[in-house]
């Protein structure tokens, strides 16, 4: 893109939004990592660039910006289309549950339906308060943390494979003062979480399947190949899930578990699994929920 020329009758922060929605529909940019439009991705860009609040009110988007800002939002909007990183890559943060979180290519970026089951308390699906929490394949820690602000009465364990994944998850639960509730735990699944159980597993895990990732739009190959790609079907790592979850939850316990689209590719490698499916009020859907009785009787008669 050319910073110049054409953009010197840019002027207001409202022209700067305007102007890089439509060069980054022009340059065929893919969103889905928070924002699902180039109109809110160049506003969330724009007010980074100038250090403004995302509910910045409506009469400052007149406000004319310094050569200096100018500089400052172009280069950021450039950087957007030449490297095809998604927005919260390139500001280092993302929301969930209307909360931040501190974002790099070591995690997938932050944008689950969970979300919703940890804002309602996880209500209808739970019937007591849990007690112990598991979050697996936790990546930046966002549901393990959210899940412990929802629940002020749980100890919650964070755990994943990956070391600098949880590099960034102890940087998050520190910005969030979870050091004494919330655990980052470097474990394969379960192998080192030990006998004691949880009350509630909840899991987003890679589900995608390989020829799939493999034609993913290039804002997503920036994400964490380990954080996506779940093997042929996408089902690897899920079936180990429910193979190993009841050994791990307390009686009356439940699984949470997220397979996005790949509802086909799960149903049919597991045949009569009687889980719920959840419907999202703000979209999204592919996310499980089954109680330990159900997926005892289930893989007893598997």
């Amino acid at each position: 893109m050319n910073a110049s020329g054409d953009t010197d009758a840019l002027l207001s922060i409202k022209d700067f939004v305007r102007w890089g929605a439509s060069e980054f529909a022009r340059c065929g940019l893919v969103f889905g990592h928070g924002t699902d439009n180039p109109l809110d991705e160049s506003l969330q860009l724009v007010l980074h660039a100038l250090h403004l609040r995302h509910d910045l009110p409506p009469a400052y988007a007149d406000a004319r910006l310094t050569g200096s800002e100018r500089t400052a939002v172009l280069d950021l909007l450039d950087r957007r289309i030449e490297t095809r990183q998604p927005a919260p890559y390139l500001i280092g943060e993302a929301q969930f549950c209307g909360l931040p979180f501190f974002v790099d290519e070591r995690v997938l970026i932050p944008r689950s339906p969970i979300a919703e089951l940890i804002e309602a308390g996880f209500e209808p699906w739970i019937s007591v308060p849990p007690a112990r929490v598991l979050d697996l394949c936790t990546g930046s820690a966002c549901i393990a943390i959210a899940a412990a602000f929802a629940l002020p009465q749980a100890q919650v364990d964070a755990a994943d494979i990956d070391a600098g994944a949880l590099k960034v998850a102890r940087s998050n639960i520190r910005r969030h003062g979870m050091d004494g509730r919330v655990r980052a735990v470097k474990s394969d699944l379960f192998d080192k979480l030990g006998r004691r159980p949880y009350d509630l597993i909840v899991s987003n895990p890679p589900y995608v399947p390989t020829a799939e990732w493999q034609a993913l739009a290039r804002e997503y190959q920036h994400e964490p190949r380990l954080a996506l790609n779940g093997g042929d079907d996408g089902m690897e790592l899920v079936e180990r899930i429910l193979n190993d979850s009841p050994r791990h939850l307390s009686e009356g316990g439940t699984l949470i578990c997220e397979i996005g689209g790949s509802r086909a590719e799960f149903e049919a490698r597991f045949v009569d699994l009687p889980a719920y499916w959840p419907e999202f009020e703000r979209g999204g859907d592919g996310v499980f929920v089954i109680g330990r009785e159900e997926l005892v009787d289930w893989l007893e008669r598997r």
